[in-house]
Order: structure tokens, then sequence, then C-alpha cells
């Protein structure tokens, strides 16, 4: 447990469609309390189990579960490392287009009608705007994790590359996976209701409402890049870890991942029943 304070709060311009979450940076470590649901659950989950995947270390945040006091209330939440060095900052692709163009990048993808075409102009113009090569090939390992994990909430707001004082763009590390495994049990997914019927109606943010047809046009156009290696067994060994969480929810949280893992086969390296 971690006591946290108000000079610890930070606010950014990564927003959520429902909302922003409390975030707290101290010491090295970023802090998320759980806003609408069981987030951190979700995050902690899906970064651990991206220990067995092909992405490299580097590549995306490792999140640890943590109850955080603030002020009188205790909260579930997260921690992890701060990552950015030196004089690098977190940059949005929304905020990134707006600086260079005036205009909302989500509302000039939707302008676009084939979903083909929106996933070309996104990746053309984050390579025209920062000289990063091969975006696409770090968009499809965004949208395979995405629809793995049921990620709603991948909009503009939240995929961003890194910054320097000096105007030079790298990437960014994959973050912010809170809103997978319907975690948000306040608005949307209520526990009460039945978890399969819901996952078949979440739908994506980043170029249209379908997680398969995303991904479809991701490996069409740039190729397959993300495989996992995780079995039923990590994933129970993993749930059974955070036991801050009602065994309900927990529950849940398993049985959405092998219903995934069925669905999604051929993204594991290893040929198994499922």
């Amino acid at each position: 447990m971690i006591e946290l304070f108000e000079q610890n709060i930070r606010t950014n311009d990564r927003q959520s469609s429902k909302g922003n979450q409390l975030k707290w940076a101290t010491n090295g470590y970023w802090y998320k309390a759980d806003y609408t649901g069981y987030e951190g659950l979700a995050e902690y989950m899906i970064s651990q189990l991206l220990k067995k995947s092909t992405l490299l270390e580097e590549e995306y945040v490792l999140y640890e579960l943590e109850e955080i006091k603030y002020k009188s209330m205790m909260y579930h939440g997260t921690k992890s490392m701060d990552f950015l060095e030196d004089d690098w900052q977190i940059i949005t692709l929304e905020r990134l287009f707006k600086n260079f163009f005036g205009e909302s990048l989500y509302k000039s993808i939707y302008k676009i009608e084939k979903t083909e075409d929106r996933m070309i102009f996104l990746v053309s113009q984050v390579e025209r705007m920062t000289g990063l090569k091969n975006y696409g090939v770090y968009m499809n390992k965004l949208l395979t994790l995405d629809a793995l994990f049921l990620n709603e909430d991948r909009h503009t707001h939240n995929i961003a590359v890194l910054m320097n004082g000096a105007g030079k763009f790298c990437y960014c590390p994959i973050f912010d996976n809170g809103a997978g495994l319907l975690s948000d049990t306040t608005i949307d997914y209520p526990l009460e209701e039945d978890a399969y019927k819901m996952v078949k109606e979440v739908e994506a943010k980043t170029i249209c409402a379908s997680f398969e047809e995303q991904l479809d046009v991701s490996e069409m156009l740039y190729g397959a890049h993300l495989k996992f290696s995780f079995t039923q067994k990590d994933v129970k060994n993993l749930i059974d870890t955070a036991s801050i969480y009602p065994k309900e929810v927990r529950g849940r949280v398993e049985e959405i991942i092998y219903a995934q893992m069925r669905k999604y086969q051929y993204l594991f390296t290893t040929a198994r029943k499922i």
C-alpha cells in the first residue's frame, strides 16, 4: 500500500472516452487508481501476459498492482516505472496532428470511407510528421493486442509517440490497456450481466468499430508482427496473484481471456487445444 498526496497528482491530454482516472507521479513511478471498475487488474494481466509474447521489454509498459491511499479513500490500482528520460515527453497522435495541421486526427480519419484507407492515412501521416519508419508494424502490434484483450479505448488520444526538446521522435512503449477485458463495470459491462454476450458487443475505436476488421486490415497492409505463448495455466497462476480483487471479478477476467485465446488461436506460437 502507498499513500499519495495532492502534490503528486498529474493531468495530461491522454483522455479516456469515459473520463479520466486519478493519476500520480512520485519517486520515478506512475500510479493510477481504478475509476469505472477493475482497470488496474486489466492493466496488470495484459502487461504481465505480454512477457510471454514476441514484444521486447522496451516495447511495452509493465504494470504492478497497488493499493493506493489518497486523502481518506483507498483505491485499487497500478504502478509503473516512469520510462521518460532527460527531456523526452509523450505526445499523443491527436495532439501531434493538431499541432501540425490545426485539425483533429480522429475526425480526419473518420471522414474517410474505407477502413483500409483510414489505416493508410493514419500510418502515412504519422510517418510524415515524425520521420519514423515502419509505423504500420507498430500499429499491427497495437491492434493485435487490442483485439485479443478487447481494449475499447484505443482512440487517437491514447496512441502516442515520444518527442524530445530538439523535436526528434521515437516510438512510445505500448501503455494504457486498462479499458480492456470488460473492465468498466460501472457503465457498460456490469458484473451481473453475461460476459460472453458483452464480449460480442465491445467496439473498437481506432479506425473502425470492429476489432477483427482493424486487425485484418493491419495484417493485410503491414503483416502480422505480434504472437503470444502464454497458456491457460499462466493465466490461472497470474490471476491467483491478484487477490486484492474479489473472486467474482477475477473469475470473469479469467474466463474472458480463455474465450479470447480460443477465438484467436492463430496468434499463439504453439499449437494447442484451448
